[in-house]
């Protein structure tokens, strides 16, 4: 039973009961709106039932467009498709300010997080100030860590993107206008105290009976204690906190291995984190899981804000670039191609023997409409034989692959290369055909080239054979999102629950707190034990394909569009990028020392030395770049990436080493990595006396640069 069940409830008792709002347009009017005149939210049964409503605000960083415009575009492992609504978040060009300029209806806007936050600290507020009201012992301790919680963790993902931000510890009554902001150090301090009471009061497991097992425990608080004491002594505020850096990195240790000796274990095989089969599936219930935004299939109980990020990963599959084979819809997925992994993300990944690529990854797309003689979608020219019965791609069945992706590692090979035509990638228009078991592949995308050349294809539809590069809606997709129980194309949401900390992110939080203590051959063990579980079995099946949109079988749709969903593939191109084809041994991952990286690092190292003056050349700098390329194979696409590299300072040489975009435009600088304080927050405040601020007062409360 998920506590998304009761959340309705709840909030219908408070709607009823105090006016409550769900669509508040402002910081200041979540404000007034929170103050809760109610009496029944001054009973034991309003505090519970309010604080069960604090679980709906981690839905949030789930809708819409800037769940991944804040938190995973702009960065290194990914950039933005065709589709430009955010391209300012990606290229920090000069529409990202204090009011950002609106490209279309999915533009995420600057307030967006802050208000969000705010409303959440408002309603923890008012659970904290009146939780003594529960006289039951576990109930009152639950409910105010609940509130602790809540506060702790708006504040600390406050303080990850803003730095500075106002502190609000109490119930506010009637309109507050007048505010200041406290310094990052002291938000830090409110959001590890939060944290801290937090894991004090928690219960240490999820007290099913009031919030199923999917409840706030002491662990989540731990974990994110951890994440809050290590912004605190990351590179960002090194001006500040000397002071509590080797204290801090000794509790991040301690509070890290009390979540990894808890009840919450690593799950067994990486592909069961993903291996979604439906609503409330066992999935959703694994060990690993510390925090997550709960959905289901009841609109009902969408609350504010439901489940959209299904949309964000995929590549254009269903635009005529790929030749209009494939249908779009709820039986595979919608393409709008949000997030475009850059080279860096492939490149990243020992893709023999590291499973987390291909169970992270989707490479193969099959035909589920407009079969037999493409009239539209000509091969090359010059095939071989010139036979003219030959110059049309032939896809007879729903179930024939009509895309396949093949990253086939940093320098290439030679499996494919053809010395009669000269040529050694294929598919999409002015290249060769591909056949896969004696059927055409109409689109066959090798990631490299023979001489090493990334993402590009040799054009033989122009009497000079140029080399060109794909578009930027072609590219191997992230699959940890996808979700086939939905009813509609794309104006349903999803039912699946949105991760928001997993142990294996407590582990590299390890990692890296060792690292910074200059314990690096500890720092490799520990993340040694996440690459053990990333290591292929013995006979276990690389080819293998699951990803969320299996649970269309189980759709009461299927029957209807059980053609449609042949564009589902349940394998992979592990053999065709490889040329391994033997599984009956296991893979090691393993790293003796820090003294000898994998070789894919040691890549990643020389093309980010240098970038921008950045040196990584040192010890520290390699194993914490280290640390960052390990967090994109264990984290890949799950809503921390902007935050870790910010707080690193790596955001600008990373960037500009690996977004295309981002080196392209030249505008992200150092004061990036802080976001702009909303206008529309500093535009409505007073001084005490009521006058409005000064100009010059409005500009102390922004951040430097914007």
């Amino acid at each position: 039973m998920k506590i998304s069940k009761y959340i309705l409830g709840s909030f219908l008792a408070i709607t009823a009961s105090a006016s409550f709002t769900s669509c508040s347009d402002s910081f200041l009017d979540e404000e007034y709106k929170s103050g809760y005149q109610s009496p029944y939210l001054e009973t034991e049964q309003g505090v519970f039932d309010l604080a069960t409503s604090l679980y709906a605000n981690l839905r949030f960083w789930f809708a819409y467009d800037w769940a991944h415009a804040t938190t995973q575009i702009g960065v290194d492992e990914f950039s933005i498709g065709t589709d430009n609504s955010n391209e300012t978040w990606n290229i920090y060009d000069s529409r990202l300010g204090p009011s950002v300029v609106t490209q279309n209806g999915n533009t995420a806007a600057a307030e967006t997080i802050w208000d969000q936050m705010y409303y959440g600290i408002s309603s923890a507020n008012k659970v904290i100030a009146n939780a003594d009201i529960i006289t039951d012992t576990d109930k009152h301790n639950m409910v105010l860590g609940e509130g602790y919680f809540l506060r702790g963790y708006n504040y600390y993902r406050l303080c990850a993107q803003y730095g500075s931000v106002v502190l609000i510890t109490e119930p506010t009554e009637g309109v507050v206008r007048s505010f200041t902001r406290s310094s990052e150090e002291e938000c830090l301090k409110q959001a590890i105290s939060d944290l801290q009471q937090a894991y004090n009061l928690l219960p240490e497991k999820s007290i099913e009976t009031y919030r199923g097992k999917l409840g706030w425990d002491k662990y989540a608080a731990a974990h994110f204690l951890a994440k809050a004491l290590m912004l605190r002594v990351s590179e960002r505020n090194d001006s500040w906190n000397a002071a509590y850096k080797a204290e801090d990195l000794t509790n991040i240790i301690t509070l890290c291995d009390d979540v990894i000796g808890s009840h919450h274990q690593l799950a067994g095989d990486y592909r069961d984190l993903w291996n979604w089969t439906g609503t409330d599936c066992a999935t959703e219930t694994l060990s690993e899981w510390l925090l997550v935004a709960q959905f289901n299939k009841d609109a009902a109980a969408d609350g504010r804000f439901g489940n959209r990020i299904y949309s964000n990963f995929n590549p254009q599959f269903s635009n005529g670039v790929f030749g209009n084979w494939i249908q779009r819809g709820q039986w595979i997925g919608v393409d709008f191609q949000r997030c475009r992994p850059t080279e860096y993300n492939y490149m990243c990944f020992d893709k023999i023997n590291d499973s987390r690529f291909w169970k992270s990854f989707r490479t193969i797309f099959n035909a589920n409409r407009n079969l037999g003689t493409s009239e539209s979608y000509s091969k090359p020219d010059n095939t071989p034989d010139n036979d003219k019965d030959n110059e049309k791609y032939v896809v007879s069945n729903a179930g024939d692959p009509v895309i396949m992706f093949i990253p086939n590692g940093v320098k290439g090979n030679n499996i494919y290369y053809s010395d009669d035509w000269d040529q050694y990638n294929f598919g999409l228009v002015g290249s060769s055909t591909f056949q896969y078991n004696g059927k055409d592949v109409p689109n066959a995308i090798l990631q490299y080239t023979k001489d090493g050349k990334w993402n590009t294809y040799l054009d033989r539809s122009t009497k000079t054979s140029e080399w060109k590069t794909y578009p930027d809606n072609v590219f191997c997709g992230l699959c940890k999102v996808e979700d086939g129980t939905r009813d509609d194309e794309k104006n349903d949401y999803s039912s699946r629950d949105g991760v928001l900390a997993r142990v294996g992110e407590t582990y590299l939080l390890k990692a890296e707190a060792l690292v910074r203590q200059g314990k690096y051959q500890e720092a490799i063990k520990v993340v040694n034990i996440l690459r053990a579980r990333a290591a292929y079995k013995a006979g276990e099946d690389r080819t293998l394909h699951t990803d969320g949109n299996q649970a269309f079988e189980n759709n009461i749709q299927y029957d209807q569009y059980k053609e449609q969903y042949k564009a589902y593939s349940k394998t992979n191109t592990y053999i065709l990028s490889t040329g391994v084809s033997d599984f009956s041994h296991a893979t090691d991952l393993q790293i003796a020392s820090y003294t000898q990286l994998p070789e894919e690092d040691e890549l990643i190292l020389s093309k980010l030395n240098g970038v921008k003056g950045y040196n990584c050349s040192g010890d520290y700098e390699r194993m914490l770049n280290f640390i960052m390329n390990e967090r994109t194979r264990e984290l890949d696409g799950e809503w921390v990436r902007w935050e870790d590299l910010a707080r690193t300072k790596l955001l600008i040489p990373r960037a500009y080493a690996f977004n295309q975009e981002v080196a392209k435009s030249g505008t992200l600088d150092e004061h990036h990595l802080l976001r702009p304080i909303p206008q529309s927050f500093i535009d409505g405040l007073v001084n005490d006396d009521g006058s409005p601020l000064s100009q010059e007062q409005k500009d102390a409360l922004q951040n430097p640069g914007y």
